[in-house]
């Protein structure tokens, strides 16, 4: 067995692989196909300040080698998880970290300070890419001085590990990454979705209700490695990579392009055990080639 524990900041996980939030639920969903200590960590949905209804239907369509939703951050509020969510989680020997989402900067700080009080929640993933409402729909995490006032917010108010996660519809997504790490991010994360839109060429109009949504799934992937490379070049803090995740292989080129661990996603969708297989891969891999830990692939590609 090679060594596959990695740390992200203070945040060690026991192994490299972990969930995209938006795909895994709670994690309690998918405990009758894979044993959730056996995850270096799930990233539970979105959590904002106050509970969310989500986008109309429909919000998910296929594309070839991906998918497009335009869920919208469906979720009870933070207080709901912290009420009767978090009391099923806590005893679990994983780490769970929250996914962070808000409409301003206050209420990101606000949603993080109070899972700052959740003792057994020791990380959250900030998600700049919402909707900025107060400044007409724009999304914090396009541009360096909206996600650094977010990020500088919730860095005043959250005390355990901070992730970001990147917007990849920017023109330099490191330019964004150095800004959130100058304004305290402990990890970025990325990437996040990109934007695209489906047709219904019957009824003559998009198949999303509001039109757009995020591509996610293989088809994604290139791209996803190409913006690793970037930042892992720009930043010192951990890489959190994500985007097209299938197989053990594809989770060994993101650590390879500079990732210390990696987030499944769609996949999950396919496989609900794909988790699992990708981290006995990654330990298989290793062993074949005789790596003692997986540690010393990380970053090796320039």
């Amino acid at each position: 067995m090679a060594i596959l524990d990695v740390n992200i900041g203070n945040l060690r996980l026991k192994n490299p692989v972990m969930t995209a939030s938006g795909t895994f639920g709670y994690g309690l969903e998918f405990s009758d196909f894979v044993n959730l200590e056996d995850l270096g960590g799930i990233i539970v949905k979105g959590t904002t300040l106050s509970p969310r209804q989500g986008n109309d239907y429909p919000r998910m369509a296929e594309t070839p080698m991906g998918m497009l939703n335009c869920v919208g951050l469906q979720n009870k509020g933070v207080d709901y998880f912290a009420e009767h969510i978090y009391p099923q989680l806590k005893d679990i020997d994983t780490h769970f970290i929250v996914n962070v989402s808000g409409s301003s900067p206050d209420d990101y700080a606000e949603c993080a300070a109070r899972v700052d009080t959740l003792e057994k929640i020791p990380a959250i993933e900030l998600n700049i890419s919402c909707p900025n409402v107060k400044d007409g729909g724009m999304a914090f995490g396009v541009t360096c001085a909206g996600a650094e006032s977010v990020v500088r917010a919730v860095r005043e108010r959250y005390h355990k590990t901070l992730i970001v996660k990147l917007s990849p519809n920017v023109t330099d997504i490191a330019e964004i990454a150095r800004a959130v790490e100058a304004a305290g991010a402990d990890a970025v994360s990325l990437i996040n979705t990109l934007m695209g839109t489906a047709v219904d060429i019957e009824r003559r109009r998009r198949v999303l209700s509001i039109g757009t949504g995020g591509l996610s799934g293989p088809c994604v992937k290139p791209v996803a490695l190409r913006m690793v490379l970037q930042v892992a070049k720009a930043v010192r803090i951990p890489i959190v990579g994500l985007g097209g995740i299938m197989t053990a292989t594809d989770a060994i080129e993101f650590l390879m392009c500079g990732a210390t661990a990696i987030e499944v996603g769609t996949a999950n969708f396919i496989d609900p055990a794909v988790t699992i297989k990708i981290c006995n891969g990654i330990n298989e891999w290793l062993d074949r080639h005789g790596v003692e830990s997986v540690k010393d692939i990380i970053g090796v590609i320039d």
